[in-house]
């Protein structure tokens, strides 16, 4: 019986010497992420050219401390797009999670939440709030956390005579120079 191990395409890194002065800058000024600068690095120690290193896979690996896959990954990015696809950062298509309020559906729980609580019920909390919305039928599925953060997007503090004075029943008497002197009892208030 014999087993076929899958071959795997060897990329060959062959640098510039406007590239390879490209990469040594960017990691000599080191303002760069940390990911960056490690294939930058990788890029270096894999070039094959005149001026490069042309190290194993496995130099790499252990003298950068890094994986086999990241290694492989850099070099075939290298090869397939060029240098300016591998030092920049893929922006992704779409969201890693989609929203799943809008603003329409965003609309209707804030209508929700300020209107009369349920039967039974002193207020709306946010297991009564996500259960209501499923219910109906303005959101597939949503959770306690999911509600509470659209509802603290929307929020809006009290207007200041709601809730009252900070200082609440007690004033303080001060001198010209900003020196208090103590709180004043209410008997003594005018």
């Amino acid at each position: 019986m014999t087993i076929k191990v899958p071959t795997v395409k060897k990329y060959i890194v062959r640098l510039s010497k406007e590239e390879r002065k490209e990469l040594n800058e960017l990691i000599r000024k080191g303002k760069s992420q940390a990911k960056q600068q490690l294939k930058a690095r990788i890029l270096l120690k894999a070039d094959v050219s005149k001026q490069g290193e042309g190290w194993s896979d496995s130099k790499i690996i252990k003298a950068l401390n890094t994986s086999a896959s990241m290694v492989y990954r850099v070099r075939q990015q290298l090869v397939e797009e060029g240098i300016e696809a591998v030092l920049s950062r893929k922006q992704r298509a779409t969201p890693a999670i989609p929203q799943i309020f809008d603003g329409e559906k965003e609309a209707r729980l804030i209508q929700l939440a300020c209107s009369e609580a349920p039967a039974g019920q002193a207020r709306w909390t946010l297991n009564l709030l996500a259960n209501k919305v499923v219910a109906l039928k303005i959101v597939d599925t949503a959770s306690p956390s999911t509600v509470g953060r659209v509802l603290k997007k929307h929020a809006q503090a009290p207007p200041q005579t709601a809730v009252g004075h900070p200082a609440g029943a007690k004033q303080r008497i001060c001198s010209g120079d900003g020196r208090c002197a103590g709180n004043l009892h209410a008997s003594a208030r005018s």
